[in-house]
């Protein structure tokens, strides 16, 4: 054999080695899953929506839960997001003003708010709020949880009505605040606390409402809950395929069994 063929045979098997060893061209490498970033007041009915469009369509998403706020902070500074699911459209309409978006989303629901009272609670879950106003006086009530104002459209909306009972100024000191409505449900019946203020979805989720007693706070004493949607600049397929499947009456159907009312437009 001749030498120049022995090195042109080393030669080929090396290039069919190094060849095995690369990734795959990234055409061919299976991309991750869209993120989905979603008000905390969403995770059961989102949960629930996500995996028949999951199981529908083939796409995979991933989930993510938190105060909308916080979200809106997090998009703002290059946050990964393909898909906000805020629980207040203002923090969609500041992201299309800060060209985050890909335009000014969606309404998708309208949320509400009830007080929730653990089981062996010396509180009743009284919508209107007069026995809270009454343990506030005769000492029944000791720790109230709502979510954090500041960041959380739950706690901002918590606020307002109970301001609007004239409450406020004396649960100061005895508030524990979640970073988000969910941590605030878990507060409001886990024991810790006589009560909390927290979204009408999350409890009528059967592992939140077998732990307490709900009711409903009149609407008309907080600004409406209105949620929006909108996909980021960078959305693909999957993303954009579960924003349309949300408007879908399968999906509406799921919103309305949590509670929640679904805007026209």
């Amino acid at each position: 054999m001749r030498p120049h063929s022995s090195r042109l045979r080393l030669w080929c098997a090396s290039a069919v080695l190094l060849w095995a060893t690369l990734p795959p061209p990234l055409h061919a490498q299976t991309a991750p899953p869209p993120t989905v970033a979603a008000a905390s007041d969403l995770k059961f009915a989102i949960e629930e929506i996500a995996a028949r469009f999951e199981k529908e369509t083939g796409h995979r998403l991933r989930l993510v839960f938190g105060s909308s706020g916080n979200f809106k902070t997090q998009i703002l500074q290059g946050a990964p997001f393909h898909l906000f699911m805020s629980a207040d459209e203002g923090f969609v309409y500041e992201l299309a003003d800060a060209a985050k978006t890909l335009d000014r989303g969606r309404a998708y629901a309208v949320g509400r708010i009830g007080i929730i009272v653990p089981a062996g609670s010396p509180l009743k879950a009284d919508g209107e709020l007069k026995d809270l106003a009454a343990a506030l006086k005769d000492g029944r009530l000791q720790k109230f949880a709502i979510a954090n104002p500041d960041h959380a459209p739950y706690g901002a909306r918590a606020k307002e009505a109970l301001q609007h009972a004239g409450l406020w100024s004396q649960l100061q000191g005895k508030l524990v605040q979640g970073e988000n409505i969910s941590q605030a449900a878990q507060f409001a019946t886990s024991g810790s606390t006589q009560g909390g203020i927290i979204a009408q979805s999350l409890a009528l989720a059967p592992s939140v409402a077998q732990r307490g007693t709900f009711q409903l706070i009149p609407e008309s004493w907080h600004q409406p809950l209105k949620q929006r949607m909108v996909l980021m600049r960078d959305a693909p397929p999957g993303a954009r395929a579960f924003y349309d499947y949300l408007g879908t009456p399968a999906a509406q159907e799921v919103m309305v069994r949590y509670g929640f009312a679904v805007p026209n437009n």
